[in-house]
């Protein structure tokens, strides 16, 4: 096992091996020595400027990403998806909520959907990836930017920002590493931990406990370690998941440049007894290895319903309440939560497909919860495993006449906006006539759910599940059916099988034993 994690290494460690000698920079440069990163920089769009006299081709690259487009059109179920244009069971929609969102946005600017990202060069944004002394940090409504005054609010903690030193980040950009790309996938959905449940700031700098790559007492693998990048195009999609990788070990001339997999690395026999092997084809190796998710001591969102929001309290200001562990239990803005740590997932089987419900097509209210992402696979589809999820639940507003779910405008500064006002009336017409989308005017609240596969917080093999763990009646996959699971099920002709075999072992070892016995008397007799 041992061996092959080696050989997966191998290509991905020549990167890197310079960084690991001595504590040594594998880059070929010391930006601290150019001095047109001296500055001083009135705006990080002046930084990218700087950038760019070098790196002619980086914002050609980047503008052809999922980074930068938020967009991505599935190659089977031919869905254009990506942030711009999906609907979410945690904050609904990019729609209406333009800058709030496009804080995350690896770029400056872009406020307003109905046009594509901004098109200049230099409206990238090299430092959020590249920044290596994390006082890089972008405005929470700042369509991208960070701050260039004090200001009363930091990236989450709601603390007072200083203004990002864009010349000291510029003189000390390098690999990105975890905390780069944590600054907006730890925070998605509104909080630390909200959406994923498998990332979080525990995994800036996680014990070996919680994550046996990412921990520097493990591989201390940065993110781009399974994430592979070429031209800026980052390997790995959560709108295409290779759930099944059949290529193996991850080497230079055999791959597609998009295989964050475990295989890539470990190969497709990474344990040392053929018994574990067998299980390779049809469980997900996050199946085992992910025991639980949220156990970095930071919780997730497990449920969100909107329709409670707008309640204030006595004096008529917003509330804010928490649950006796001291997480958020009910906000004025955004409705009624529930959070969870150390969540054990559900399990299904998944292929890697996913569809999405977007905004013009028609729910079944009637017969909730509505399914805002549905995976496809099964016990008998070839290319599906079983997987691991993070099941997302919670109520959001929909159309109760066109039978739609709603784009929602909380965020901005006019009188329609629901956390200024708490009026959805207002909020939802606001929502949908800036997004174009047809509206009755009729709204009511509807359960829906959203499945999120895990893949991260990866556990060291002497943590991972035992046999029992699933081989067992009331064991981990005890509500997934349609096939047949050794301990859990009970089969009759599986048992009389079980059964013929063992009464046909006996029979042959008592007829052995009386042949025994009988010669053993004949040579007696004759002696």
């Amino acid at each position: 096992m041992l061996g092959l994690l080696l050989l997966g290494l191998v290509a991905r460690a020549v990167s890197v091996s310079a960084a690991v000698v001595e504590g040594e920079s594998p880059s070929t440069a010391d930006h601290g020595e150019f001095e047109v990163l001296d500055g001083p920089f009135d705006s990080a769009i002046d930084v990218t400027r700087a950038c760019l006299g070098c790196h002619s081709k980086a914002a050609d690259q980047v503008q052809r990403t999922i980074h930068w487009r938020w967009e991505f059109r599935h190659p089977e179920t031919g869905q254009r998806l990506g942030k711009r244009h999906v609907i979410n069971s945690f904050c609904g929609s990019v729609w209406s909520n333009e800058p709030r969102c496009t804080s995350c946005h690896v770029g400056y600017g872009w406020t307003d959907m109905h046009e594509p990202p901004p098109q200049a060069d230099d409206q990238v944004d090299c430092l959020v990836c590249h920044d290596t002394t994390g006082t890089y940090w972008k405005l929470p409504a700042g369509a991208g930017h960070p701050p260039y005054a004090e200001t009363r609010s930091s990236k989450s903690s709601g603390a007072p920002g200083a203004p990002v030193d864009l010349a000291h980040v510029a003189r000390n950009v390098g690999l990105s590493g975890r905390a780069n790309c944590g600054s907006c996938h730890f925070y998605g959905g509104g909080g630390d931990g909200v959406k994923h449940g498998d990332l979080d700031s525990s995994l800036v700098e996680p014990p070996r406990s919680l994550d046996v790559h990412m921990s520097a007492q493990g591989a201390d693998f940065r993110c781009a370690e399974c994430h592979t990048s070429w031209g800026h195009r980052v390997a790995g999609s959560r709108y295409a998941t290779n759930a099944r990788d059949t290529r193996g070990i991850d080497i230079p001339g055999r791959t597609d440049d998009s295989r964050a997999s475990c295989e890539s690395c470990h190969g497709l026999q990474p344990h040392g007894t053929a018994k574990l092997n067998d299980h390779v084809d049809r469980v997900a190796c996050q199946s085992c290895h992910i025991p639980e998710f949220a156990r970095g001591g930071v919780a997730t969102k497990m449920w969100w319903d909107w329709s409670t929001a707008g309640r204030l309290g006595d004096d008529d200001q917003p509330l804010t309440i928490r649950d006796a562990a001291g997480h958020l239990s009910y906000l004025s803005t955004k409705g009624s939560f529930r959070y969870a740590e150390d969540v054990v997932p559900a399990y299904f089987w998944f292929d890697g497909t996913m569809r999405y419900t977007l905004r013009d097509e028609p729910i079944d209210a009637d017969h909730p919860p509505v399914a805002i992402n549905r995976f496809s696979g099964g016990p008998d589809d070839a290319d599906a495993r079983i997987w691991p999820f993070k099941v997302m639940r919670g109520r959001q507003p929909y159309d109760t006449v066109n039978r739609t779910l709603l784009v929602n405008h909380v965020y901005g500064d006019d009188d329609t906006a629901l956390w200024t006002n708490f009026d959805w009336a207002r909020a939802l017409a606001a929502g949908t006539a800036f997004a174009d989308q047809p509206y009755s005017g009729e709204y009511g609240f509807v359960e829906t759910v959203m499945y999120w596969p895990i893949t991260h917080m990866v556990a060291p093999a002497s943590a991972a599940l035992d046999c029992g763990a699933c081989h067992a009646r009331d064991g981990r996959l005890a509500a997934l059916g349609g096939f047949y699971l050794p301990g859990r099920d009970r089969g009759a002709w599986v048992e009389r099988l079980g059964w013929g075999l063992v009464l046909l072992v006996l029979a042959a070892s008592g007829a052995h034993a009386g042949v025994r016995v009988w010669t053993r008397g004949r040579r007696g007799r004759q002696a």
